[in-house]
């Protein structure tokens, strides 16, 4: 499965907010054995979401889009998801019904903080996702993820997304397989090993430079277990290896 990903949000560009959902993400896709094939990141623009999401649909096997999907103005991103796909946006009643019982348990375990602050709950655009679409709902957060088609709509708050993510993660599944060695070698003197490996076995490999106390990485990757097993064998006879970090 080839994946993209889009993540949503002004404070993301800007630099308030750290980006953490991006990398969050492409690891949890890499390791069931789906591959990441772009990480976005653009604003609350409700015509680029659409415009991003439109294409990528067609061009990957599956887009996971995070952002705000309350019920505040700035909340753009199941609108934009929606009218990417030339679908209506519609409340889900059962949805909305589940968002007033929450609403009405929150009043009643917070009465000094309601009493406090004047909340205004819109309960219609809370519970609204393109037409046909599959609720995402966890009791991490407020308003539903959904899926539609291809497209995986999760919150931007960290943990909600992650308990979305966790509840389809299954259908990340893919049939890619990787191994990771270690070397103290520098990475510039890894050239012929790493062009030899590629000529020799069908598998993508990547190096990822030592660091102060760490050693550097090589990473093959493939989609026949046999066949990169081979290939970390066949890169061991010729390169320096140590023992990860961890052991």
């Amino acid at each position: 499965m080839h994946v993209a990903i889009v993540t949503v949000g002004d404070e993301l560009l800007a630099g308030t907010t750290t980006n953490t959902n991006a990398a969050w993400l492409a690891a949890r896709i890499t390791e069931r054995g789906s591959t990441v094939d772009r990480i976005l990141t653009i604003p609350d623009d409700r015509g680029l979401i659409a415009d991003y999401v439109a294409r990528w649909s067609e061009e990957f096997d599956a887009v996971v889009v995070t952002g705000g999907i309350g019920g505040t103005p700035d909340d753009v991103t199941v609108e934009a998801v929606a009218g990417g796909l030339d679908r209506e946006l519609v409340v889900h009643e059962a949805i909305r019904d589940e968002l007033v019982e929450k609403a009405a348990a929150f009043r009643e375990e917070n009465p000094e903080l309601v009493a406090e602050y004047d909340l205004e709950l819109d309960f219609d655009a809370g519970a609204s996702i393109p037409a046909g679409a599959t609720p995402i709902v966890t009791d991490a957060g407020w308003a539903p993820g959904c899926i539609v088609e291809n497209v995986y709509v999760f919150a931007g708050i960290p943990d909600e997304m992650q308990a979305m993510f966790d509840r389809v993660a299954d259908e990340f599944r893919g049939d890619a397989v990787a191994r990771t060695i270690y070397t103290p070698a520098p990475e510039g003197s890894l050239h012929g090993a790493l062009s030899g490996v590629t000529e020799a076995f069908d598998v993508s490999v990547g190096s990822y430079p030592r660091s102060e106390g760490q050693p550097g990485r090589i990473r093959v990757r493939g989609t026949d277990e046999a066949v990169v097993e081979d290939a970390v064998a066949w890169l061991e006879e010729r390169v320096e290896t140590t023992e990860s970090p961890a052991e």
